[in-house]
Formats: C-alpha cells, structure tokens, sequence
C-alpha cells in the first residue's frame, strides 16, 4: 500500500501496529520501558539492536507510534511481499545504493513519521558494535532526531513448542531511551560529517544498550 508520490502508507503502517499489538501481546509478555520519550509528533528514527528476527514485529507491536521498517529485499518474498507492502514497510537492497528506499526513508521523515532502522545491518550479536553509514546519512539529512531501541531477551532462550522463536508467554523487555541529534548543528553532510556522526550514534547506541541491560537484569 501506497500513497500519492509512491511513499509508503502511513495508514498501512498504523495497521501493521494493530497486527503487531496483537501478535506480540497475544505470544510473548513484552515489558516496555521509556516509551514517554519517544517524541509524540514530528519524524523520528528508531535504532534498534537486532539479535533475532521478532525484534522488527516486536517494536512495531510495543512502539507508541506506527513504524516502518527498512527491511532487506530478501523477506518481501511470496505472500510476505503484498503484506510487508500493505502494512508500510520499506524493501532496501542492501547490495547497493538503493535510490528508491533512500527517497522512500526520506520521504517518511519528511511527513513526519517513524523510520525503523536495523544500524548494524543484519542480525548479529545485537550489540551495537559495528553500525553501517545509512542511519547517520538519514539522520544528518532529515534532521530528525534519533531514538535508540534496546531489544532484550528475544535471543536468550528457542520455544520448545516452535523452535526459531522465543518461548512462547515469556517476557521480552523493549527499552526507548532518550531522543538525540546525530550531526553537530552545522547541517554538513560531508563524508567527515557523516563519519563523526556515526561515532557519536555509536556512543549513544552503546551507552543506552548498557544502561538498558542494567534496568532490566539481562
């Protein structure tokens, strides 16, 4: 589903969050902590650590706002793709420059939504320790403010009832924490510009990552 211009749909998006509530309340017992910080209004790009496949479903389902997601061209396969399409999310190809994500990314930040980012690119240990470039681009860009997102439990422990996903009923802790510029104030987009602020993203990433874990005992 999409709107004049081709973006994706903000309707289709408040959908997904009705099917995510819905799906992530009725499996799992999802804590979530913080989530007054996220900005009530204008456009925001959520941050979020990825240690397994739930972590995407799990905060449009938990997040006080309607998401969309850059996801990797490989899931938007079969009948995943005219759902993924119909509930707003955005297909990236991560093997190259995708110009149509890019102006899909910036088009949501533009009109004000939420823009949910993987920064470390793929599932991996969750940690935060290697970001790619893209989210310091959107975020120097836009001028949108960023809003990391710590995803916590979903990998500790497989359901013995469906293996691949975490035991069904348990608790999953999703903690916001606060909202912070990513460039320095002088609106550069240079490479440097963009590389600084991937440092300071890392920083903000990794502190709120650590103090999360903290809270929640994980």
């Amino acid at each position: 589903m999409t709107e004049d211009g081709g973006l994706p749909s903000a309707g289709g998006a408040a959908v997904g969050r009705r099917i995510g509530i819905g799906l992530m309340y009725g499996l799992w017992k999802p804590r979530v902590l913080g989530a007054w910080r996220v900005p009530a209004a204008g456009p925001v790009i959520f941050a979020v650590n990825h240690s397994h496949n739930v972590d995407g479903p799990m905060l449009m389902g938990t997040a006080p706002r309607p998401v969309h997601f850059l996801i990797k061209k490989e899931a938007f396969a079969g009948p995943l793709d005219p759902f993924l399409r119909g509930i707003g999310q955005v297909k990236v190809d991560r093997t190259s420059t995708d110009r149509t994500a890019v102006t899909h990314a910036l088009g949501i930040l533009e009109r004000g939504g939420v823009l949910g980012i993987f920064p470390e690119g793929t599932r991996g240990e969750g940690d935060f320790a290697s970001l790619r470039a893209g989210l310091a681009y959107f975020a120097v860009r836009s001028g949108a403010p960023i809003v990391p997102v710590a995803v916590l439990g979903s990998a500790e422990r497989s359901s013995r009832v469906i293996p691949g996903l975490p035991p069904l009923r348990g608790r999953v802790d999703v903690v916001f924490g606060d909202a912070f510029q990513a460039g320095d104030g002088s609106g550069r987009r240079t490479r440097k510009a963009l590389d600084e602020a991937t440092v300071r993203i890392q920083e903000h990433l990794t502190a709120h990552l650590t103090g999360a874990r903290r809270l929640t005992g994980r």
